[in-house]
């Protein structure tokens, strides 16, 4: 074994990222991809620290004909919380990566389609109420209602075809595994590959999610009269814009993470690491219960009160309280052991 797959399997040992490593180390995270990709080696100051840090001889690090020991081996089995390692084959790596890919453009767009599934009805009922169109407020209702049902349920078909393609990949984002040799190497370099692009994604994302409330503004400039009632529909556009940049925002962002993701997943770096998995395991029932609740407060409310077109409110609510509650837990967790 090279001194590139030991770092790579002593690291995993100890649940640490690349990034973890590197600042133990006091090197950069690039340092230690190129050591684990054998593009580079460590000098002789950094094998003395890695042997420090790993609780391991200089001489098992160096010599290629010295495997890991069994007591090593038998430690980076027990930091699995089921007391197993899973092997990845290359094939299984590329089919995974394959199938994440795909996916990632169909997922994203089903997102969207549920950003957007409220606008016509916005719109609609804000024209109805000030007379542009010669439909009744049941009518509105109805045609918007359908619109909406349409969207969220093509959305969900999306995320039920591709959830079914995923199950059998399951277990590489919930259990610890081990690569095959070169495995880690390839997907290293289409990490590096796609950085740029994932970048430029996420970035571009993020922009048009905080400029989404630039047409609301444009409308309370002017159309913040004292006529509310008729300036409704001007506020309805611009909510309607509103969503429409956020949607475009979060598919850029759910379609390279998706991507990066797969990287991630089968490097165990990043929210994949073998101590995360164990803590979203714990999680698992927690999460559960917060997501079938918060679901049922927003069909309770929206069907009480018909207000459609702002219980949507309810989801990046639950997004940011849902981290909330998982720090928490995890806290007290902790504060417990």
């Amino acid at each position: 074994m090279i001194l590139a797959d030991k770092i790579i399997e002593l690291r995993k040992k100890n649940g640490w990222s690349q990034e973890e490593l590197a600042e133990k180390l006091g090197v950069s995270r690039q340092a230690v991809s190129k050591w684990e990709s054998a593009q580079a080696v460590p000098d002789m100051n950094r094998i003395l620290k890695l042997s420090e840090i790993f609780g391991v001889s200089t001489d098992l690090l160096l010599k290629d004909d010295l495997e890991l020991s069994n007591a090593v081996s038998t430690e980076l089995q027990e930091t699995d919380f089921d007391g197993s390692v899973r092997s990845v084959s290359m094939e299984e790596a590329s089919a995974f990566m394959a199938q994440r890919e795909n996916s990632a453009v169909k997922i994203a767009f089903g997102v969207m389609m549920c950003i957007l599934s409220p606008i016509l009805l916005i719109v609609l009922s804000s024209a109805q109420e000030r007379g542009s169109i010669a439909l009744s407020e049941q009518q509105v209702t109805g045609i918007g209602l359908a619109a909406l049902f349409l969207l969220v349920g093509g959305a969900v078909a999306l995320f039920v075809i591709h959830g079914l393609r995923a199950s059998k990949f399951e277990y590489l984002s919930k259990e610890s595994i081990e690569t095959s040799y070169g495995v880690d190497g390839i997907v290293r370099d289409r990490r590096e590959k796609f950085r740029h692009s994932f970048n430029t994604h996420i970035a571009l994302g993020v922009v048009l999610c905080v400029v989404a409330a630039l047409p609301l503004f444009i409308a309370m400039f002017f159309f913040g009269g004292e006529d509310k009632s008729a300036n409704e529909f001007p506020y309805a556009v611009a909510v309607a814009c509103l969503l429409i940049l956020v949607a475009l925002g979060v598919y850029l962002i759910v379609r390279a993470s998706i991507v990066w993701g797969s990287f991630q997943i089968l490097l165990e770096d990043g929210d994949y690491t073998r101590q995360k998995k164990a803590e979203d395991k714990k999680n698992d029932t927690l999460s559960s219960i917060y997501w079938c609740s918060v679901t049922a407060i927003f069909l309770a409310y929206s069907f009480i009160t018909g207000r459609w077109h702002r219980s949507w409110i309810i989801w990046p609510v639950a997004g940011v309280g849902f981290g909330v509650v998982i720090a928490v837990a995890n806290a007290l967790r902790k504060r417990g052991e």
